[in-house]
Order: C-alpha cells, then sequence, then structure tokens
C-alpha cells in the first residue's frame, strides 16, 4: 500500500507538475521520486532522461540502489556520478548514455562542464534534501548545472 507521500506525490510528477515534497524519514520519499522517474524513461532513448542530485556520496549510491531495484527488468541503465571515484570511469559510464544520473553536484557540474553528461534529452530533474544541500554550500553548482 503506498504511503502518504506516494499518494499524494507521484501523479503529480509523473503528470509533468514541478513538486516539492517534504516528509518524515522512512516515509518512502526516495521510492516516490524512483517510481515517478522510471515511469518517464524511455528505454529506447540511450541518453539521461533524469538527473537526481544528493548531498552525499554515500545518499547518491543509496538512491542509485533504490532505482536499478525498483527499475529491475525494465532495461534502465542508471550511473552514480560521484566524487572519490575515477573520473575516467564516469566519462566512460556516461559515453554509453545511461536514463538515470545519480551524483552529488561537484561531480556532476564537472561531468557536464566536460561535455560528458549530456543534458539535452533530460525530463527530469531531482534534488533530494535539497535544504541539505543549500546548507552545505552547493547553492551555485545547483543553479549552474539546472542552467
Amino acid at each position: 500500500r503506498p504511503s502518504a507521500i506516494q499518494q499524494r506525490a507521484i501523479m503529480p510528477v509523473i503528470k509533468g507538475h514541478d513538486v516539492i515534497a517534504q516528509a518524515q524519514s522512512g516515509t518512502g520519499k526516495t521510492a516516490t521520486f524512483s517510481i515517478s522517474v522510471l515511469q518517464k524513461i524511455d528505454p529506447n532513448v540511450k541518453a539521461c532522461q533524469a538527473l537526481i542530485l544528493a548531498p552525499t556520496r554515500e545518499l547518491a549510491q543509496q538512491i542509485q540502489k533504490v532505482v536499478v531495484a525498483i527499475g529491475d527488468f525494465m532495461n534502465i541503465e542508471t550511473h552514480a556520478c560521484i566524487g572519490g571515484t575515477s573520473v575516467r570511469d564516469d566519462m566512460k559510464a556516461l559515453q554509453d548514455g545511461p536514463h538515470v544520473v545519480v551524483g552529488t553536484p561537484g561531480r556532476v557540474q564537472d561531468m557536464i562542464q566536460r561535455r560528458f553528461l549530456r543534458t539535452d534529452s533530460m525530463k527530469m530533474f531531482v534534488l533530494d534534501e535539497a535544504d541539505e544541500m543549500l546548507s552545505r554550500g552547493f547553492t551555485e553548482q545547483i543553479y549552474d548545472i539546472f542552467q
């Protein structure tokens, strides 16, 4: 049975509305935006169609695992684009055109500037823990990425 946040947020996101969702920990927020993202992906288009930003590497990896688990059998490729990992590996993975990229603002911005992360096919932009990212000083990077 869907949680309250899932009941209220999934359909508006799928319909293309901008949504700001706030809920307690453990209420299914990650599943909410993961389901919404996966519903909008065209598996036949080998390009990044959704970008999910998180304030920490650990959270980005955790989100990627949720997207992979929910999207199992959908033929949707994901990639975690985070600092502390090989830039060269990111470049190679991004050239393969993952449908969903989950990452931290610094590495994502770097990959966009290097033109390895293309944004022309992007349909969705998700900020997880937006308040945390803003308080950590990622405001400029988020703004640049959004541009």
